[in-house]
C-alpha cells in the first residue's frame, strides 16, 4: 500500500492510501507500486491516475510538476488544469 498525496498550489487534492498511480513523466508516462525505489522526476501536462484502497479509479489532468518517491510514500505538487 502507498501513501498518496497530491498537492496544488490551491489546496490539497488528495491524500491518503492507493495502491498504485500512474503519472505523465517528462520521458512518458510511468506506475508506482508498493516498494517503488526512490524517485524524483518532473511531470508533464497529463492524466495522473490512482486507484484508491478502497479499489475506486481517480484521474486528475494536470499542467504539470514534480513527484517525489521514498518509502512507500508518494508525494505529488502539481499545477491542475481548471
Amino acid at each position: 500500500m502507498l501513501k498518496l498525496k497530491i498537492v496544488s498550489p490551491e489546496r490539497v487534492e488528495y491524500e491518503g492510501d492507493v495502491e498504485q498511480v500512474k503519472v505523465p513523466g517528462t520521458l512518458g508516462i510511468f506506475e508506482i507500486l508498493t516498494d517503488h525505489a526512490p524517485i524524483i522526476s518532473s511531470l508533464e501536462k497529463g492524466l495522473v491516475e490512482y486507484k484508491t484502497a478502497q479499489g475506486e479509479n481517480r484521474s486528475l489532468q494536470i499542467l504539470g510538476g514534480f513527484v517525489e518517491v521514498q518509502k512507500n510514500v508518494v508525494s505529488l505538487c502539481v499545477e491542475i488544469k481548471e
